[in-house]
């Protein structure tokens, strides 16, 4: 299970940085802009598909829907922005980050 859902963070986390990349890239596409704003909306929004007050079920959606239409937005991307954004984003993974336990 540990494992599913871990491979599921890297996905959406990758997800993530293709679409931040062609958010701030100038060849992106028009619609993408209100494509985010809106999923953005409806993470935030008290109105949800299924209520968050029914218990467990109610963040099922959240946590279904939104790596979907991520994923699916990803896809709608031109090729040639989404080959960048994903170099860009596979740069970013081979970044070391320091430590903070050599500073003192």
């Amino acid at each position: 299970m540990f494992k599913k859902l871990s491979a599921l963070y890297a996905l959406v986390r990758k997800d993530v940085r293709i679409l931040w990349y062609a958010l701030r890239h100038p060849a992106r596409p028009g619609w993408l802009l209100p494509a985010v704003v809106g999923l953005g909306l409806y993470l935030l929004s008290p109105i949800d598909l299924i209520p968050d007050l029914l218990p467990g079920i109610g963040l099922v959606d959240d946590l279904v829907l939104i790596p979907l239409v991520i994923a699916w937005l990803v896809s709608r991307l031109p090729a040639e922005l989404r080959r960048g954004a994903a170099d860009a984003a596979r740069t970013l993974d081979a970044v070391p980050v320091r430590s903070r336990a050599g500073r003192g």
